[in-house]
């Protein structure tokens, strides 16, 4: 791994290969929770390193209050630090304003125009992220599979400007959600990409309302649909806008919505544009669920008492930034008893979750057909781009007339369709091969076996133990950038947050898993993270 050179490629050899196909979901959720594959016939090797299945009642809710139980050192000198940075931060900018004012031009009125950026809103991104400024968006050249090449670079003005060196470091990638190993640059999937660009061209160069509406992404819908389980399906060209304008397509004032807190920003932002009433619930908080649908449903809408029009409960499938998973269980039983739709984005899970890889209602043996709005993207498990809406017929036919990316944007790019359609179809077997429950099966044991051993070191992870979204908790702000620079340095790339992303007290390291990640390459990381785990007193602090 060292300048320049290619990582040798380690095939997996510890997970057998199945002749049949995918296996059939469980009858029940407690059959198959904290199991998303069949452990029989595993090596002996391998079935030792797995922790015993839990129920969905064992399983934590994954809000992290529980830092409150850390040693109170930890607490103090953590919000000591940030307290100093910004401290030092407010006397550089008084000072900086009288003997370098020219740098705070842009932060003050001039000929009467005020600035187009508030010097205090700044503050943070100037005196504190501009410190660590070297472990965010580095440049990469390549494939971002299981290794990823990053562009060498260095900085002569502490951080303010790069310059690239002119070589590359390739390290072992445990940041990209590449959850199923389908972002390569050769294989059948990618010919499959190369004949339907010969066939299709690139691009429609126009709405699907009026000629962006291809056989090739009709055929894309179709496959999603039959992989999600639902009748139906519409897919929109971008994540984030999938949920940002789908919400306001179905919900509007005189709605309310009931957002579990850790919900992505784009559903956030959906529900801010719908003009519903938002209410935000605690993480996974069951019995706060009830209390606001009961209160909810009784008391209607705020100064009129009528009715609600519809109310909404908005969950993911997998919180990216937590690893945890919904009550999903729990949640369908609120909803025969309080009526409400549920609103689910699977744009984690789909593809990473359950024995077939249809997500969380895969893991949980619930049918998809229970949930009313399926929401997930196509960037994490299928190595492509966008996202879609699954659903009843009536559902996608209405957002297809409502939702505004469909009128006014353009449909995604043939090479991106046709990366959908071979991954879905490597996944459910339709190629003819076992690749697809193969990938789903290193996966899973990855998973399980990444997050038990780094519990076993001693580090906090907060996670749900088959997410392939592993967090560590690091806590002080001087161990975000700390953590990221020496897992560097041993040749891993890792994504570290931190606050305004994250509360104050609960920055962390956010790993990333792959079906293209073998035990060996696991192994390597696990060692050097123990390292660097020892070195800045990340272990114990329960």
């Amino acid at each position: 791994m060292g300048v320049g050179k290619r990582a040798p490629q380690i095939q997996p050899n510890f997970l057998p290969s199945r002749a049949g196909g995918p296996p059939s979901p469980p009858a029940s959720s407690h059959a198959h929770s904290g199991s998303p594959f069949n452990t029989k016939g595993l090596q002996p090797e391998v079935l030792q390193k797995l922790p015993p299945p839990e129920s969905e009642k064992d399983i934590p809710s994954h809000d992290l209050e529980t830092v409150t139980d850390l040693p109170l050192i930890t607490l103090i000198t953590t919000y000591i630090s940030y307290a100093i940075l910004l401290i030092y931060g407010h006397l550089r900018d008084f000072f900086g304003k009288i003997f370098k004012s020219e740098e705070f031009k842009p932060y003050f009125h001039t000929n009467g125009i005020a600035p187009i950026i508030n010097g205090f809103d700044s503050l943070y991104h100037r005196r504190l992220y501009i410190r660590i400024r070297d472990v965010f968006n580095r440049p990469i050249t390549g494939v971002a599979g299981r290794t990823v090449k990053l562009l060498d670079r260095v900085s002569g003005d502490f951080n303010r400007t790069f310059k690239l060196t002119g070589t590359t470091t390739e390290v072992l990638n445990l940041a990209s959600y590449n959850y199923l190993g389908f972002a390569a640059g050769e294989g059948p999937v990618v010919d499959q990409v190369e004949a339907g660009i010969r066939e299709h061209g690139l691009v429609n160069n126009s709405s699907r309302a009026e000629a962006g509406n291809s056989s090739l992404l009709e055929e894309a819908e179709r496959v999603t649909a039959r992989f999600v389980g639902t009748a139906s399906a519409m897919i929109i060209s971008q994540g984030f806008a999938t949920n940002s304008t789908t919400i306001p397509a179905v919900a509007s004032k005189g709605c309310l919505i009931l957002s579990d807190e850790m919900n992505h920003s784009s559903i956030v932002t959906g529900a801010r544009l719908s003009g519903a009433n938002i209410r935000v619930f605690k993480h996974n908080n069951i019995p706060q669920l009830e209390e606001m649908l009961r209160e909810a449903i009784s008391q209607g809408q705020p100064r009129t008492h009528r009715p609600w029009k519809k109310i909404f409960v908005v969950i993911e499938g997998l919180y990216s930034m937590e690893g945890s998973f919904p009550l999903l269980t729990q949640i369908l039983e609120l909803k025969k008893a309080y009526k409400f739709y549920i609103y689910l984005d699977e744009a984690h899970s789909i593809g990473a979750l359950g024995p077939r890889g249809r997500g969380i209602c895969d893991y949980y043996g619930i049918d998809p057909k229970e949930i009313d709005i399926m929401m997930g993207t196509f960037t994490k498990s299928f190595g492509a781009a966008g996202g879609y809406i699954a659903g009843r017929p009536e559902l996608i036919q209405h957002l297809k007339f409502t939702n505004f990316n469909q009128i006014y944007g353009e449909p995604i790019s043939v090479p991106v369709l046709q990366q959908i359609v071979g991954s879905m179809k490597v996944i459910m077997g339709e190629d003819g091969t076992t690749d697809g429950q193969r990938r789903l099966e290193q996966l899973a044991f990855n998973a399980r076996y990444f997050s038990t051993e780094l519990r076993k070191m001693g580090f906090m992870v907060c996670s749900h133990p088959d997410s392939p979204v592993v967090p560590v908790m690091l806590f002080h702000p001087a161990k975000i950038p700390a953590f990221s620079r020496e897992c560097l340095a041993k040749g891993i790339a890792v994504v570290v947050v931190g606050y305004p992303a994250t509360p104050v007290l609960t920055s962390r390291v956010r790993f990333c898993l792959s079906a293209s990640h073998s035990k060996e390459d696991l192994d390597f990381a696990l060692k050097a993270i123990n390292e660097i785990g020892d070195r800045l007193l990340l272990k114990n602090l329960w």
